[in-house]
């Protein structure tokens, strides 16, 4: 074992609205601290060079790839993960969309899909097709060929958008 794993640091956090406090090695990414001590296993490890956008979770209201960030640099800091999106309701137009449009097959890359399509989402804008594709850009999808995808952040934002008129 490496010294970098050996040496440990204290951090205090918020993960989906709750407090959490733990002691962290120094080199643990956040992805990792999330699924393992947490036991929040949504978002998912992949690349490990945050390139694939499987790890995306929402960092003080940003998407992060959970790989790239240790997670003793999230002390002090708002997580939100897909399954607290999930729980409080914020992404459940989109979950439904994604199902009634068969926008998942494996569902491997979906809560990083769905992660990074709510950050564009909630900008309240109504983002063009290349605009959608730009943002998701950084989420790869082996499965379905983005199709589906660029069709269920487009008809959410049209809903919202609507919503928000009424």
């Amino acid at each position: 074992m490496t010294q970098t794993f050996r040496d440990r640091v204290d951090v205090s956090l918020t993960v989906n609205g709750e407090p959490v406090e733990a002691r962290v090695p120094v080199g643990q990414h956040l992805i990792d601290f999330l699924r393992t001590n947490l036991g929040l296993t949504g978002a998912h490890a992949s690349c490990e060079h945050g390139v694939c956008g499987a790890c995306t979770l929402r960092v003080d209201g940003q998407a992060v790839r959970g790989c790239l960030m240790l997670a003793a640099q999230a002390d002090g800091a708002e997580i939100w993960t897909v399954e607290g999106l999930t729980d409080t309701g914020t992404i459940r137009d989109l979950q439904d969309a994604f199902v009634a449009r068969n926008a998942l097959q494996c569902g491997f890359c979906t809560p990083g899909m769905l992660v990074a399509a709510e950050e564009l989402l909630e900008a309240g804008t109504l983002p063009s097709r290349a605009e959608i594709r730009e943002h998701l850009s950084g989420n790869y999808c082996r499965c379905t060929g983005y199709e589906a995808i660029v069709d269920v952040v487009e008809s959410v934002a049209r809903a919202r958008a609507g919503k928000a008129q009424a």
